[in-house]
């Protein structure tokens, strides 16, 4: 009878040890799968249409095109074999399991400064909490000598910097945490931070005024996050958290980014990091706006509305963008973005505003915006002629004073959205 009671005790024991350590790995799990998520993970290593962390995606780069790897944990295809310290290794200093380098399109640079801690929690994710891929994802195959990874070591003793992350003394934990998030798993500075005649970012923290100074991103501009002294925190969160906001709606590489990742961040972490980027300095002023602000945006306003000697761009504006953006041009807030100050109107380089106009723009549905807003494109309604006559009214209406769109701006961006 006793043996047969101490046998049950054990029995007891072991399930309550193993409830423990399942309950434990749970944790884990969820605590990296949204570790994950504001890596922004998904949005480069799945394709559409595909599994999930199988990789293939095709990141167009000078260099050539670079595939996305499998990151799931099949044991062939993926990094199913990874010991912890060689999965921190990737993530953090760019270097494979068979001691081969990374490519900088995965943004390891920034990642060095997330701690131990994190990165426990998303190894138990990525290798108990992501279904194995099996197939492998495309090799990346540039042209010599960009196709020698050892180089990549010289790169990486250039441009890298093998710090922990430096948390700010005296402020509060918001912005500490915002930072955090910011400057690592964020990797906010890998497209708003200028880059370096090596390709690389120009700073990888706050100790230098270039970084998140802005910058272009595959022809796009890229704005400045420093300070953004036009919006709120509030602005910010809602920019973040839903694809639009009182400004603006999100456009290129900044819908997937809100998609996969920002939408899915709880609200503590998306007010951490507009807290953060508010407590930048600001940079330099705003450009291509004109001094009085108000009075030009009545003028144009006032013309549009009276409807006489209408310029070609501004009769294109009436018949295909006013009913939305208004003759104003403040659009709706949280509904149609204003063209009136808006960064990607008045950047001095108009290849984002050609691209929207000519193959549309659409916010993602997100739990806190449920509704689709789409704007169409106009490559099929408008010549070369046109939409640069309309671009050049946009760029210079209202408070903007930004430069004339020529036809052959307009064909190159064609071209680019033609090829495969």
């Amino acid at each position: 009878m006793k043996l047969q009671l101490r046998y049950l005790l054990m029995a007891g024991l072991v399930s309550t040890a193993v409830q423990a350590a399942d309950n434990q790995d749970a944790t884990l799990i969820a605590k990296g799968e949204y570790l994950a998520r504001a890596g922004d993970c998904t949005a480069c290593h799945s394709i559409a249409g595909g599994k999930e962390f199988g990789g293939g995606l095709a990141i167009a780069s000078p260099m050539g095109v670079i595939y996305s790897t499998n990151i799931s944990p099949d044991p062939e295809a993926g990094i199913g074999k990874y010991t912890e310290q060689e999965f921190a290794d990737a993530v953090r200093k760019g270097i494979r399991r068979d001691g081969k380098h990374l490519y900088p399109a995965m943004p390891y640079p920034d990642y060095r400064g997330i701690t131990d801690e994190d990165i426990h929690a998303l190894y138990v994710y990525f290798m108990k909490g992501v279904k194995p891929v099996a197939e492998k994802a495309p090799e990346t195959s540039l042209m010599f000598p960009f196709s020698q990874r050892w180089g990549m070591w010289f790169w990486n003793v250039a441009f890298t910097e093998d710090k922990p992350f430096a948390p700010r003394h005296s402020v509060p934990d918001d912005i500490n945490r915002g930072k955090y998030l910011v400057e690592t798993l964020g990797h906010c500075g890998s497209c708003h931070t200028p880059r370096g005649i090596g390709m690389q970012e120009k700073a990888l923290n706050e100790s230098s005024d270039k970084y998140l100074a802005g910058g272009e991103l595959n022809g796009w501009p890229v704005p400045s996050l420093r300070g953004m002294p036009t919006w709120s925190i509030q602005n910010i969160t809602d920019y973040l958290a839903t694809g639009r906001n009182d400004f603006a709606s999100v456009g290129g590489e900044m819908t997937g980014v809100v998609e996969h990742s920002m939408q899915h961040m709880n609200d503590q972490d998306l007010h951490a990091i507009a807290a953060y980027l508010k407590s930048l300095p600001a940079d330099t002023p705003v450009i291509n706006r004109r001094a009085d602000a108000e009075q030009e945006t009545k003028k144009t306003a006032d013309y549009l509305t009276q409807g006489h000697n209408l310029n070609a761009g501004q009769m294109l504006y009436m018949n295909n963008c006013e009913a939305c953006h208004w003759t104003d041009g403040n659009g709706a807030k949280g509904i149609f973005p204003r063209l009136n100050g808006g960064d990607v109107v008045i950047a001095d380089n108009p290849t984002g505003l050609i691209n929207i106009i000519l193959q549309g723009a659409q916010t993602p549905s997100t739990p806190k915006a449920p509704s689709v807003m789409a704007m169409p494109g106009f490559a099929s309604r408008l010549s070369d002629e046109q939409v640069a006559q309309l671009a050049t009214f946009v760029r210079s209406g209202w408070s903007n004073n930004a430069p004339a769109v020529t036809p052959k701006e307009v064909t190159k961006v064609r071209e680019s959205l033609a090829k495969p």
